[in-house]
């Protein structure tokens, strides 16, 4: 059996997949991990006192996980590498996934400091650098780091009943990702650099399509809609949509060759920015039966709230 958790960690995404044989645990993934605060400092606080959102490293903690396979970062913003540090503390890894892993020797990236920067630098270079301090501070919680170059679609078969293809993509995002970032842990604090980069973070996400007896499943990470229209794209069972269902994140041509028989919108409820967009959510509805949010979202006359720490798939 698979099992899919689509964890409520409200903002962000954090996804442990799971397979199970006998009632035992063979293996397990977690895709992300999740905002470092489950309120962020710019959204609303939620108001209904049957919110169940909890932290992605709690949720493994709370369903005795102590271990992961696979760790998959997609991208560096906050809402999706900001739990690592509770993850750690909460299991070791076997292989850390990523399209790119800080150098061995890195010191902080002092993103508040006097460094002249303009405000979307500095918050680019805090999430890397709370990136970089979770793995600096949990030096032996994992095994094998893996840097994937982001240059060809990598099939990797995780067990004998489930595999995984890891996609990435335009190529020539992640050698300049890689400079970017380096040159960063070196001091480097070029604007112009990291002002470009802030807008090329969701496009270099990477995407996953899982494959488990007969049914496939495709995570979306934070990649906008137009970055799949080139891709050669199949019909699977289950979407995850991509960034959170804003209006960028996916078209009918896209929806229409995926052509899910269940989509989940990883999100926080009563977020500020139109997250999901009432009209991703409309167009969700008119191609996927079966269409579900990890937080209580509540969008009058199309989605009524539902309280739960996950959205919980079993696949035989």
């Amino acid at each position: 059996m698979l099992v899919l958790d689509f964890i409520n960690v409200g903002n962000g995404d954090s996804i442990l997949v799971r397979e199970l044989e006998g009632g035992a645990l063979r293996f397990s993934m977690l895709v992300d991990c999740g905002h470092d605060n489950l309120i962020r400092d710019d959204h609303p606080a939620p108001t209904d006192p049957h919110s169940r959102r909890i932290y992605a490293g709690d949720f493994l903690k709370k369903e005795g996980v102590d271990h992961l396979d696979v760790l998959l970062a997609t991208h560096y913003h906050r809402d999706h590498i900001g739990g690592l540090s509770r993850v750690l503390e909460a299991a070791a890894v076997g292989q850390f996934i990523a399209s790119y892993i800080p150098p061995e020797e890195n010191g902080p990236l002092d993103p508040d400091g006097d460094n002249g920067l303009p405000k979307a630098a500095r918050n680019l270079l805090r999430c890397v650098d709370m990136y970089a301090r979770a793995l600096r501070e949990h030096p032996d919680r994992v095994e094998e780091f893996i840097e994937y170059p982001g240059d060809r679609v990598e099939r990797l078969q995780l067990t004998e009943d489930l595999s995984m293809d890891l996609i990435a993509g335009e190529p020539a995002l992640y050698p300049r990702q890689k400079a970017i970032y380096d040159a960063a842990f070196r001091g480097e604090r070029n604007a112009y650099d990291l002002m470009r980069w802030t807008k090329s973070m969701n496009i270099s996400s990477l995407r996953q399509r899982l494959y488990y007896h007969g049914r496939e499943i495709v995570l979306g990470g934070d990649a906008y809609g137009v970055v799949w229209d080139n891709d050669t794209l199949f019909p699977c069972d289950i979407l995850k949509v991509p960034h959170h269902a804003s209006l960028a994140s996916i078209n009918r041509k896209v929806l229409s060759r995926l052509a899910p028989r269940t989509a989940v919108v990883c999100v926080a409820a009563g977020r500020p920015d139109e997250r999901p967009h009432p009209c991703i959510v409309s167009l969700l509805q008119e191609y996927v039966q079966d269409l579900r949010f990890t937080d209580a979202v509540d969008i009058p006359g199309l989605v009524e709230p539902a309280f739960h720490e996950s959205v919980h798939i079993e696949i035989d």
